[in-house]
């Protein structure tokens, strides 16, 4: 187990820098936003005012009130979560192919460690599994601080306060990296436990047979969708599912294809990758 532990310390620490920057464009890019947009949104509004003679009563009736939903749905707020999103994706791959093609190949000395493979394999889920909880957990942190921002920035009259609750159900993307309800978040971050582990099968898969493995890998990872979404496509072929059938038979096949992608990552990396 200590070794299992070192092994995670070891993959966060190699990713650290790289996540810390993460973490500051986050906080820079969407605190930026919170002022410029809110600033843009208040001189419009009272261009509009001053243009058309109204009240702030009068604007609120005719444009509605300022609300987050401006600031959440603006690029320098949602770009910063896409782009730490497509970093840890591309990380999945990186964890890898880095300890193969670096400067001193370094898949050599991590593979000759006197521990299982195994616990090489699951260090590597863990590590990222960990970074997108972190970053999950940063932007609930600093969203309570963007909200209090916004709210003073607007005058009470033309305000429309949000709860942070009622923020994350109205925005797409917090909505689906913060669920309001813990099925939703078992639902959500178990898809993706689920992705990585067939990713990284894939990736074993053409680390093991090279040109053949990367079709191998391929094909395993559509064999493994098609199996996912097979009781949706069923449901297209008007064959019906009641809701609590197809999200039954949708958690068993998730379950099953997470647990085989372990098995079989963790035994192409025993007993066909070699050093």
């Amino acid at each position: 187990m200590m070794r299992y532990i070192k092994l995670v310390n070891f993959e966060i620490n190699r990713f650290s820098k790289i996540y810390l920057s993460l973490l500051l464009i986050t906080l820079v890019s969407q605190f930026a936003g919170v002022i410029i947009v809110t600033k843009s949104l208040l001189n419009d509004a009272r261009d509009i005012m001053k243009e058309e003679r109204l009240s702030e009563a009068a604007y609120i009736t005719n444009y509605g009130s300022i609300d987050f939903n401006h600031i959440a749905n603006s690029l320098l707020f949602v770009g910063p979560i896409a782009l730490s999103a497509v970093a840890l994706i591309f990380y999945i791959f990186l964890i890898w192919y880095r300890d193969w093609f670096g400067k001193n190949t370094f898949i050599y000395r991590l593979l000759m460690l006197p521990t299982s493979r195994l616990s090489i394999y699951l260090s590597k889920a863990t590590s990222i599994f960990l970074m997108v909880l972190g970053l999950i957990a940063f932007q609930i942190i600093i969203l309570p601080m963007e909200n209090a921002l916004f709210n003073s920035n607007v005058p009470e009259a033309l305000l429309s306060e949000m709860s942070i609750s009622t923020i994350t159900i109205a925005n797409p993307i917090l909505s689906l990296i913060i669920p309001s309800t813990f099925t939703q978040f078992l639902i959500s971050y178990g898809i993706g436990l689920m992705i990585m582990s067939i990713l990284f099968t894939a990736i074993m898969f053409e680390r093991s047979f090279r040109i053949k493995g990367f079709i191998m890998g391929l094909l395993y990872c559509g064999i493994a969708a098609v199996l996912f979404l097979a009781p949706v496509l069923m449901e297209i072929g008007n064959f019906y599912f009641y809701p609590n059938e197809l999200f039954g038979l949708m958690l068993a096949i998730g379950i099953i294809l997470t647990g085989l992608s372990v098995w079989l990552g963790a035994w192409l990396l025993k007993n066909r990758v070699t050093v």
